[in-house]
């Protein structure tokens, strides 16, 4: 089935699955994606910092953080996370405050926001704290039967766990659904061109963007009158505003604009580039038919954490002698094998694993050194690994939509480790344009 244009972009040129397309769309309403954080902390009565459980409906996870900020009167500096969350959808995780009293929690009333104290701590909530994410997915407005959507959803299924999974791709979040511009903004800043990595973000406009802001990307990308811009772009996109008033006061300083942003974005660009780079490296090792779920001589493999997910800190390479030791424990889902998020560092795989890597590398033109910012050191990155089969066994039900007559509901649960996606498992049921799943 062919893949849609937007995931051809983004590295993703093919589906693992060859069933047809159960389509239907996601987020009808907020309640039909729910996430829950899988973390390993247990709180204290003590410690510097008060441990939340934060359940939000609808809320951008960042916004909320800088709302809360305002609300307490203290820098968001002093509040961590272990992980953003969807912003149409239902979740629930941990944050953690610096130096706040808990009864000052009481006072806060936010309209679809719970905020529940669980303790104290002398360790702020960090993205290590997170393991997974649970999730319950309802996938509405399906134009077949419950009895023909249960067919359908049965044979993929059985097919994902023939294969012992599907490919850990970066979903199409990672780089931006109505607008991927993400990775562009990384690929210019590890090329060492922050003008053009700048006005990628402030003024490349989109086809899915309304009319009214691409007029007004438009125009900024053709004149560089920053100025004009500040009077055309709306408010909500406060970052572009953001780095137009640096650059009005700044001329051609264009890597300090992009500090002027929250440091989790603007370290999210080099990341989107990487992202890209693993997507188009994990296709290319299924064209060439090399297994997922099968290591072979050069692969480099990595072992799983307390709780059974990747830990992709602790790796080996595969070598002719350890082969069948590592396929036994890959089948014990104790070891996963691994491509590269490259980085100025990065450690390739040898072999023909090895040579599918820098083949990508060579093709795309990746200057590997380039990942080493000095402009900006906070976008820097060594480069990783990443597990390339995101094993998973969903659970669903089906029954009739009774938002959208005739038409049926399909209930998925399932869990996920840290940083993979639910839409790449959703992408294989649905096959359908990704501004749905968003």
């Amino acid at each position: 089935m062919e893949v849609p244009k937007i995931e051809k972009n983004i590295g993703i040129s093919l589906y693992s699955t060859n069933t047809e397309g159960l389509g239907g769309k996601l987020r009808q309403e907020v309640e039909d994606f729910v996430v829950k954080e899988i973390t390993n902390r247990e709180e204290g009565q003590e410690g510097k910092y008060l441990i939340l459980e934060l359940i939000k409906r609808n809320w951008d996870t960042h916004h909320l953080t800088r709302t809360l900020a305002k609300i307490l009167q203290i820098s968001q500096k002093r509040i961590s996370i272990a992980g953003t969350k969807d912003k149409r959808a239902l979740t629930t995780q941990k944050i953690s405050i610096f130096d706040i009293d808990a009864s000052i929690i009481e006072n806060i009333h936010l309209k679809d926001v719970e905020l529940n104290v669980l303790g104290r701590s002398r360790k702020s909530i960090e993205i290590g704290d997170l393991w997974g994410n649970a999730f319950i997915i309802t996938i509405r407005d399906i134009p077949s039967s419950p009895e023909e959507a249960r067919k359908l959803l049965e044979k993929t299924t059985n097919e994902i766990l023939f294969k012992s999974g599907i490919p850990n791709f970066f979903g199409i979040q990672r780089f931006g659904s109505i607008r991927p511009v993400t990775y562009l903004v990384g690929k210019a800043i590890v090329e060492g061109d922050f003008e053009k990595a700048a006005m990628l973000y402030i003024a490349e406009p989109f086809p899915d963007e309304p009319a009214e802001i691409k007029k007004a990307r438009q125009l900024v990308k053709e004149t560089r009158d920053f100025r004009g811009g500040l009077k055309n772009y709306p408010l909500r996109l406060g970052h572009e505003r953001a780095m137009m008033n640096h650059l009005i006061a700044n001329p051609n300083n264009f890597a300090g604009a992009f500090t002027i942003l929250p440091k989790n974005l603007y370290t999210l660009f080099v990341h989107g580039y990487q992202s890209y780079i693993y997507n188009t490296i994990l296709c290319r090792r299924i064209e060439n038919s090399l297994p997922l779920n099968q290591a072979i001589e050069g692969d480099i493999v990595c072992f799983k954490n307390n709780v059974g997910f990747p830990d992709s800190s602790k790796t080996e390479q595969v070598t002719a002698e350890t082969v069948d030791a590592m396929n036994r424990l890959i089948k014990r889902k104790r070891t996963f094998i691994t491509a590269p998020l490259p980085g100025y560092k990065t450690e390739f795989a040898s072999g023909i694993p090895g040579e599918i890597e820098q083949e990508v590398i060579q093709e795309l033109k990746v200057p590997l050194k380039g990942f080493n910012v000095v402009e900006v050191p906070e976008m820097s990155s060594k480069g990783t690994r990443r597990e390339i089969l995101l094993q998973v066994e969903p659970k669903f039900e089906v029954t009739e939509d009774e938002l959208n007559p005739i038409k049926s509901k399909v209930v998925l649960e399932f869990m996920l480790p840290k940083g993979s996606y639910a839409t790449t498992l959703l992408r294989e049921y649905m096959k359908v344009d990704p501004l749905c799943m968003s």
